[in-house]
């Protein structure tokens, strides 16, 4: 992709910021429609074939991505390698990881549990986003940070620049906001939010 689209994207991402007032969600969805096909084709190749395993580090390389949007909207032509930079990395850090653990506690098929179908899945994330996006902005930060980048309270505090006390009330007030939102969504609250 060349400097033009780079600043076409660019632009694209500015003006859907303007007009969402999250900016993350339209920036995130730019990511994808730009980048998705390609990220996910060149993950699928790095895990070899591991098409869950290259979902999981095309998700995680958009996160990272929405965590730096100034950034990558700020300078063009960097959203893209940044991008295949960052897929690259989480692989290999993937392969160590699971070349790191003892072959007794790698699951075989028939130990895993049957995973719902694709479509099941997708419609659940959905739906958990849309959640999320009903949430005010302080407190679906401290529920990212906290249970979706796995940081501790003390963590979020430095990251957010919080006392720990905000932190853990706003994560208190969110998660019931949280399962507020999906109750009104019609969405079963999942057994990690009870």
């Amino acid at each position: 992709m060349g400097d033009l689209d780079d600043r076409r994207v660019i632009a694209n991402e500015q003006q859907e910021n303007r007009e969402c007032p999250d900016g993350g969600q339209a920036f995130a969805r730019v990511i994808y429609q730009t980048h998705g096909t390609a990220l996910l084709q060149f993950a699928q190749g790095l895990t070899l074939g591991d098409v869950h395993g290259a979902e999981d580090i095309v998700q995680e390389a958009v996160l990272r991505a929405w965590r730096h949007a100034d950034r990558l909207t700020s300078t063009p032509g960097l959203t893209r390698p940044w991008l295949f930079t960052v897929v690259r990395r989480l692989a290999i850090d993937a392969h160590r990881t699971r070349r790191a653990r003892p072959a007794d506690l790698i699951p075989t098929a028939l130990d895993r549990e049957v995973v719902s179908d694709s479509s099941e899945r997708t419609l659940t994330a959905q739906v958990l986003t849309r959640a999320l996006a009903e949430l005010d902005r302080s407190h679906r930060e401290v529920l990212v940070h906290r249970y979706c980048l796995d940081r501790s309270i003390e963590e979020t505090a430095a990251e957010l620049n919080l006392p720990q006390g905000t932190v853990k009330s706003r994560s208190s007030h969110a998660l019931r906001a949280l399962r507020r939102a999906l109750t009104s969504l019609g969405a079963p609250t999942p057994a990690a939010l009870r």
